[in-house]
């Protein structure tokens, strides 16, 4: 199963989403790989502890390669199992983001190479999940995501403006299935930094769940450990086995798993 989480709105928690989700994955026994494919990085560091500077080991080589097709057909492109690291927790890997990403997506949308990620995917061999952390906007890199994945998650901070942006995210989403990926299902909205005790957030909720929309049962509280495990680059099922937010990250990824 490929799953991207993603949102066109930052800080909303994608790559803490992304990576926990896969984390538990890991640790329930499932062969694990994160794709990375934000500039930032940010999915990366928390998995390896630092930042990936040589390019020839990232999604970026892969990207780079899929621009040498010659005309005698020789695709080097056509493989992402070198460029996968092995992360500290058994069964986790990822395929790490590079600035070079940036530079490149002009010449990638101008050579149509939008369903490569998808094609390579479909021919790697040996992961039973794979989840795809996003730039928190509608391009190239993201586009690509939701084509190669089978689900999409959407994380959702409570916030008024994430609140309007959110039907506009949704159609992106709809447009791509509609053009590119007819198997791609919304799987469902995670609501993070829920304060359900506070007025704000709680009405929010309740009126995306009266709109229809698809608001997953299991939400995610703010917690200071969030921040921590990104410190000492540890997902909450490592840093913080027993804590509240865990038990929900693990809530969460049984609902997703019904």
């Amino acid at each position: 199963m490929r799953r991207v989480v993603f949102n066109q709105k930052g800080g909303v928690g994608k790559s803490t989403i992304t990576c926990n989700l896969a984390a538990i994955s890991a640790m329930e026994g499932k062969r694990t790989l994160v794709i990375d494919l934000d500039v930032q990085g940010n999915s990366t560091q928390y998995l390896l502890g630092e930042k990936v500077t040589d390019s020839d080991k990232t999604i970026a080589l892969f990207f780079k390669e899929t621009l040498s097709i010659s005309l005698f057909g020789n695709d080097k492109g056509s493989g992402l199992e070198s460029l996968i690291h092995e992360t500290p927790f058994p069964n986790l890997y990822v395929l790490a983001s590079h600035p070079d990403l940036e530079p490149l997506q002009a010449r990638l949308e101008s050579r149509f190479k939008i369903f490569k990620l998808k094609e390579a995917l479909e021919k790697l061999q040996g992961f039973d999940a794979v989840y795809m952390d996003t730039p928190p906007v509608l391009n190239f890199y993201s586009q690509s995501a939701l084509i190669a994945a089978h689900k999409c998650l959407i994380p959702f901070d409570c916030d008024t403006f994430a609140r309007e942006a959110l039907y506009t995210l949704m159609n992106s989403v709809a447009e791509v299935k509609a053009d590119h990926n007819q198997t791609l299902e919304i799987e469902g909205i995670i609501v993070n930094q829920f304060q359900k005790q506070a007025n704000l957030p709680r009405l929010l909720v309740e009126e995306l769940i009266a709109e229809g929309l698809p608001v997953l049962e299991s939400m995610l509280s703010p917690s200071i450990k969030v921040r921590e495990s990104h410190t000492v680059s540890q997902p909450l099922i490592h840093y913080a086995p027993s804590h509240k937010l865990t038990d929900e990250f693990r809530a969460l990824y049984a609902e997703i798993h019904k």
